[in-house]
């Protein structure tokens, strides 16, 4: 289910657009993220909205249901909003691992209740907006790092994590761009 080539390259979507949803880090800003994150999330409770058959197929074995992937990005939206406050809080922490595929197992994302799932999403995207609201000035330079050794600055984080929810809404609805 990975959303890029090589995962460890993380720079590449801040570097070019993807070739796969058309995000284009280079036009957008740190600032406009929260707004983003907020939006795309409306969006996928249009997507979570649509009848159990289609909410539940899966396209094929190795490809997630539209549930899998909001299941995902509503636990993308609560994993960075931890890292961010890490971030802010103390000096270029290490976060912790996270593994996607054993999380969504553990979880069971495909037997979930999509009109929970949709809440939960917007509550996530909402909370992880309203933080990247309150990031201000030189905070946007603080670091944060993966176990993989990655660092990011809350800035290059930002637009790393808006890939993600863009990315996945194209997966299930072939819509491009933030």
């Amino acid at each position: 289910m990975a959303i890029v080539p090589d995962d460890k390259d993380w720079t590449w979507v801040l570097e070019r657009p993807c070739p796969e949803c058309g995000f284009d880090a280079s036009s957008v800003s740190p600032e406009s993220v929260a707004g983003r994150l907020r939006a795309n999330a409306a969006s996928w409770a249009r997507v979570l909205q649509q009848s159990d058959e289609v909410v539940r197929r899966r396209p094929a074995d190795d490809v997630w249901a539209p549930l899998e992937y909001a299941c995902h990005v509503r636990d993308v939206c609560t994993l960075y909003h931890e890292r961010l406050a890490l971030m802010l809080a103390e000096d270029d922490p290490l976060y912790p691992n996270w593994d996607q595929d054993v999380t969504a197992v553990e979880e069971r994302y495909g037997a979930q209740d999509p009109a929970v799932v949709s809440r939960l999403l917007r509550d996530a995207a909402a909370g992880l907006a309203d933080a990247f609201d309150g990031v201000r000035d030189e905070q946007w330079f603080r670091t944060g790092r993966r176990s993989d050794g990655a660092r990011f600055t809350i800035a290059g984080f930002s637009l790393y994590l808006l890939h993600d929810p863009v990315h996945h809404l194209h997966d299930v609805s072939g819509h491009r761009g933030p």
